[in-house]
């Protein structure tokens, strides 16, 4: 069982956290359930909430807080309960402490270095991972929150070009296919972050994430050093999954072909399936956003080609037309809804799973 923290993971599964309102409280708190650890997105978590449109920050804040205590309940005091913060979100510092304050379990931070993120958990109990791409990023991280913080992660969430969303590769290695096996920066990783873990005195579990889908590939990777793996788009097809049904639909209606890598409003490239929105961006069409969430640091309504806030909303309450759906470069493989339970006992066919 891996060691977090302080807390030992009965599975070795991370849940991967999906936006905006696909992975909320209730998968998040299904997946703990089973003895994993299931992840609450806070990327936008107050969609829903009466004043999003007027107080995005008020409403997101609000409601990170009550999607993580609706998990906590959910998971009937098993597994760990964690939050995917993006260090790209406006909202970055105050999300983090805000998930601190509710009792996270762990902070998970990517789509950009977390950096900050010993400083503004606080000293917290909350376990702290960053989400690197490279070897060479985790050695960054570590020897920086090293120096400034006299800390190292407590894990790592290693992921690979077959992840779905915003990916930490350049477009070509993407469409080339070029990037480095996941295997191979998974050991990269491990051997960055060893002289860490020795310094600090506490193992640093490597989780490996992007395309993963089956047992097959989790003790494929669990067999090339790492501690567990982390997935996401399969538990989009899940009863538990926060997402409407007509989202899951689409994701279990997905072929090869619909795959396609795009470019977001902030220059970073992402896996997603092409839809009608895809084809209207891709046609030229002027999809200039209305109005600003400001959600992403980077962004720049004035001159972005879309509201990518506006594009997954849509997507999670089921407008294909004008919805963003991310995905894992194995969506096409979803075949069916299978339930939480179900689903880890395929991932990790030689554990018990109960929920």
């Amino acid at each position: 069982m891996p060691q977090i923290g302080k807390r030992e993971l009965e599975l070795p599964l991370i849940q991967g956290g999906m936006g905006i309102g696909v992975s909320l409280g209730g998968l998040a708190g299904a997946v703990a359930a089973c003895g994993a650890m299931g992840v609450v997105s806070a990327a936008n978590p107050g969609f829903d909430e009466a004043d999003f449109d007027t107080d995005p920050d008020a409403a997101n804040l609000r409601a990170l807080t009550e999607q993580i205590h609706r998990a906590r309940e959910t998971s009937k005091g098993r597994g760990l309960i964690g939050v995917n913060v993006m260090v790209a979100t406006r909202q970055y510092a105050q999300n983090v402490r805000v998930a601190v304050a509710a009792g996270a379990d762990a902070i998970i931070s990517g789509a950009g270095l977390p950096i900050q993120l010993p400083e503004l958990a606080g000293g917290s109990k909350a376990a702290l991972a960053p989400i690197v791409s490279s070897g060479r990023a985790a050695h960054t991280i570590c020897k920086l929150w090293d120096r400034h913080h006299a800390i190292a992660p407590d894990f790592v969430v290693v992921e690979g070009s077959e992840a779905g969303g915003h990916l930490g590769f350049s477009r070509d290695e993407l469409l080339g296919h070029l990037a480095q096996p996941l295997e191979g920066i998974v050991a990269d990783v491990r051997d960055a972050v060893a002289p860490f873990a020795q310094k600090h005195g506490h193992a640093i579990p490597v989780f490996a994430a992007g395309g993963v889908y089956d047992g097959d590939d989790a003790a494929r990777l669990m067999e090339a050093w790492a501690a567990g793996v982390q997935v996401a788009t399969r538990f989009i097809a899940t009863p538990e999954c926060d997402a409407s049904p007509a989202y899951k639909e689409q994701m279990l209606a997905a072929r090869e072909e619909d795959v396609v890598i795009i470019d977001s409003p902030v220059g970073m490239p992402g896996r997603a399936l092409r839809t009608p929105l895809i084809q209207r961006l891709l046609a030229g069409e002027d999809l200039s956003p209305r109005r600003c969430y400001h959600c992403l640091r980077p962004c720049n309504p004035a001159t972005a080609p879309y509201c990518i806030t506006e594009a997954l909303i849509a997507a999670v309450r089921g407008d294909v037309d004008n919805g963003l759906f991310f995905c894992g470069g194995n969506v096409h493989r979803l075949d069916r809804l299978m339930g939480v339970p179900q689903l880890i006992a395929q991932i990790l066919p030689r554990r018990e799973v109960a929920p």
